[in-house]
């Protein structure tokens, strides 16, 4: 599975994570010289608190295209069956396939 933006291969792995129509790629799996931390936080009632990245690939940069649960519950880990704090989520400005 990759995630694009803009020409640019954000993350690839064959161990992502399909949570709510979105697949999560492992934070080993992303090229971090395209993502910036910002201040945009959100809450999930059932996978907790999201922070967010901006992304920025090819010469085109999108606020908060990216986010991870960094401690989702233990209740959302049992759900989902994997421990899947870190990884990482897209917008669909970033293309997954």
């Amino acid at each position: 599975m990759k995630a694009v933006y803009n020409d640019v291969v954000l993350a690839e792995s064959d161990k992502t994570v399909y949570i709510e129509g979105n697949q999560y790629f492992p934070s080993e799996s992303i090229n971090n010289e395209f993502f910036k931390p910002n201040d945009q936080h959100t809450t999930c009632f059932w996978k907790g608190e999201a922070n967010y990245y901006d992304v920025e690939a090819g010469g085109k940069s999108e606020k908060g295209a990216a986010w991870y649960y960094p401690s989702p519950p233990q209740s959302a880990i049992d759900q989902v069956k994997t421990n899947f704090a870190g990884y990482v989520a897209f917008y669909p400005s970033v293309t997954i396939g």
